[in-house]
């Protein structure tokens, strides 16, 4: 296992979902944790959607936004902000400041692309 994951800025790609990500750590010995960076444009609401037996955190490091956690009313996040999404509940997240909203998203046990279910389309 490697001890260090250097930040990769160009390994950033955009998901439907409507947001960009960088896997800053995703890797088949390590399955108990992955994390990766989030990015979303101002006036972005991503998808609402579930991860299917992975709990979620996000935690803000820039920006404001908006999170939505199972149907709760909207919490407004920013920087510093820890988000805990428990496993199989829906999620979206908007951004309602002028710059990009930008979050680590530590899952455990580590986020496959197969656990990601949408439930509705980008706002």
């Amino acid at each position: 296992m490697e001890t260090i994951n250097p930040f990769r800025p160009a390994d950033e790609f955009y998901l439907e979902e409507g947001c960009y990500i960088v896997e800053l750590h995703n890797a088949d010995t390590d399955a108990a944790c992955s994390i990766a960076r989030a990015r979303v444009e101002p006036g972005v609401t991503t998808a609402l959607h579930c991860l299917r037996d992975i709990v979620e955190r996000y935690v803000v490091v820039s920006g404001r936004g908006v999170v939505e956690v199972d149907g709760q009313p909207p919490v407004a996040v920013a920087a510093m902000d820890v988000v805990i999404i428990p496993a199989n509940h829906s999620q979206r997240i908007s951004n309602t400041g002028d710059s990009d909203l930008v979050f680590l998203c530590i899952c455990t046990p580590r986020f496959a692309a197969e656990k990601y279910i949408q439930l509705a389309p980008k706002g």
